[in-house]
């Protein structure tokens, strides 16, 4: 099955939050002089304007059709009357940069890896999925996996001052464990009770993130 022009301009913007929220919340503290709050600020102010601009659209028949005009093409069936997932996205970041305050490279990898992530899950699912697990498929969860431990063999070890803690290398069973981690929280729903399940975009990146500081050295 083809991936929806749909889906492609999500995961297309996902890409973009993927580079740049994890940018941010690792290297803002550096241009501030070594402030460690400052990316929760940056994110704090983000998250009020996009609950504000969630509430304006849900409530504001005008604001709405400006909305649906603007970046209805980036919105799934549901997100047409609830909260959308990029703001859930930017409530991580903000959790996660007060949750880990002194640690920005935990932030960084917990944000990219699911973004990430969950964007080649979806096409991988949509366009060779056949293997159903619930609403997803094993052939996107494999590649989510993948591509986790790929960013992590390859690519973490040359972002400047990101594994500085890690001796310049995460090890690799750490890496395992949170990419496998970050797999399955976004493959299986996390439901609190029969009608409330946290939405993942939220959920993932600080769970992950906890698991990550758990594994990590002091």
């Amino acid at each position: 099955m083809p991936v929806s022009r749909a889906e492609i301009n999500r995961k297309l913007l996902h890409l973009g939050s993927g580079c740049g929220f994890p940018i941010a919340a690792l290297y803002l503290p550096r241009l501030a002089g070594g402030s460690p709050g400052l990316p929760a600020i940056f994110f704090g102010i983000l998250l009020v304007a996009s609950l504000a601009m969630e509430w304006l659209r849900l409530h504001v028949g005008a604001a709405n059709r400006v909305f649906g005009t603007l970046a209805g093409a980036f919105l799934r069936e549901e997100e047409h009357k609830a909260m959308t997932g990029s703001t859930y996205l930017v409530a991580a970041a903000f959790v996660c940069t007060i949750l880990f305050r002194d640690r920005p490279d935990i932030t960084f990898v917990s944000l990219n890896l699911f973004i990430l992530g969950d964007a080649v899950a979806a096409v991988a699912g949509q366009s060779i999925g056949r293997v159903k697990i619930g609403r997803k498929s094993l052939e996107g969860s494999l590649a989510c996996f993948a591509l986790c431990v790929l960013l992590g063999v390859f690519v973490y070890p040359h972002v400047p001052l990101l594994l500085d803690r890690w001796d310049g290398r995460l090890p690799l069973p750490t890496l395992l464990v949170v990419s496998l981690a970050v797999t399955l929280l976004e493959l299986v729903p996390i439901r609190l009770s029969r009608t409330f399940v946290l939405n993942d975009n939220l959920a993932v990146p600080v769970l992950a993130g906890l698991i990550l500081l758990w594994l990590s050295p002091a």
